[in-house]
């Protein structure tokens, strides 16, 4: 995929988050009555519901689940549960390698990546203020794959990487 088609990709998936959101666990809530103060309908299930976004704000906080999954992976007695939790685990994985390329092709990686949470940040600066449907994300991290992805493909067509 060319830099020119990531970036298109990037900003037909992007949502402005400056128009109204509310924060949920590792993301945003665009649910207008959420927003408004109202209850959730779907008992704060926020991973599961569409109305979820990621921003570049998210980026380092999601990378660091995914390297508490992998450890926990490690540890587990035998294969089966460590096969059990990285499946889990593997559709937040395709999301967060979606936000990656949707943060690159925006030109925001950078940013995203050099963030001090800890430090005040500017909340209308694009990183924070530019989000994307976790679902979107994931498909987007799922049609290539990313370079911290978990799982592993086969090149059936190895000279096709010959250029």
């Amino acid at each position: 995929m060319s830099l020119h088609a990531t970036a298109v990709r990037a900003c037909e998936l992007a949502i402005d988050l400056s128009r109204r959101s509310t924060p949920a666990e590792g993301g945003f809530c665009t649910f207008q009555p959420v927003v408004d103060g109202g209850a959730c309908p779907w008992n704060l299930d926020c991973h599961n519901c569409d109305k979820f976004v990621l921003s570049g704000a998210d980026l380092l906080y999601w990378r660091r689940k995914r390297e508490q999954w992998r450890l926990l992976a490690e540890g587990t007695p035998d294969d089966a549960t460590a096969d059990y939790l990285h499946h889990y685990f593997e559709p937040t994985a395709r999301a967060i390698d979606g936000l990656e390329k949707a943060l690159a092709g925006l030109g925001l990686l950078d940013d995203a990546l050099a963030l001090d949470l800890r430090k005040p940040q500017d909340y209308c600066h694009r990183v924070w203020s530019t989000a994307f449907r976790a679902a979107d994300l994931a498909e987007a991290g799922d049609a290539e794959q990313g370079e911290y992805s978990d799982t592993c493909t086969v090149d059936d067509e190895p000279e096709r990487d010959i250029a």
